[in-house]
């Protein structure tokens, strides 16, 4: 029996994006298309096989540790950002402001997935889901920047809402309008 079974979810690809490489912020830049390999986004900042561990997980490895980059996309969803920016009194939230690699539209709780889960494309790109990407205050910051008034409510708007953090699985192209298939593991929920 295979491990992860198809599911009747489907996403669009409504927003992709990518980080400079030399950044001085969070920032992302939107691209129509972006070529996805095992090391991540093409000339993205979060691209890389392995990083260097981070605060997230400071009970597992201490900071600055070489770790497996299960970090390379930050995606979220359309219906999430939406309820964020009413909460935060905006008519809408720009992706680039919070460093996302993409924003897709039709999964519902995108956000609480199964980690595990993928997204693949009719072609076979993959993308395996890791976790939930927790909110922190580098979009709060780029928000504030330019909508005064309304970053520091991100962090408390945005939880549980911020998407999730992935990895590509199988290499191939990724196109702003094309669909995405959710496939989700074949377990239980945990009950400890």
């Amino acid at each position: 029996m295979a491990e992860l079974r198809p599911t009747d979810y489907h996403a669009t690809i409504k927003w992709l994006g990518t980080v400079p490489i030399g950044r001085t912020d969070i920032r992302a830049q939107s691209v129509p298309q972006v070529n996805a390999f095992f090391s991540g986004l093409e000339d993205d900042y979060h691209s890389g096989l392995t990083r260097a561990s981070c605060v997230r997980v400071r009970d597992q490895h201490p900071k600055g540790t070489e770790i497996r980059n299960t970090r390379q996309l930050s995606i979220l969803s359309s219906e999430e950002m939406a309820e964020i920016a009413a909460d935060i009194d905006l008519d809408a939230l720009d992706p680039s402001l919070l460093g996302a690699s993409m924003v897709i539209e039709g999964i519902p709780d995108f956000t609480f997935v199964p980690p595990g889960s993928r997204l693949q494309t009719e072609t076979g790109t993959t993308i395996v889901i890791d976790v939930e990407n927790g909110p922190c205050n580098g979009p709060a910051k780029e928000i504030e920047k330019d909508v005064g008034g309304h970053g520091k409510a991100f962090k408390a708007a945005a939880r549980g809402k911020r998407g999730v953090t992935a990895w590509i699985q199988c290499e191939g192209v990724l196109i702003v309008g094309e669909k995405l298939r959710l496939h989700v593991p074949n377990q239980r929920a945990w009950a400890g």
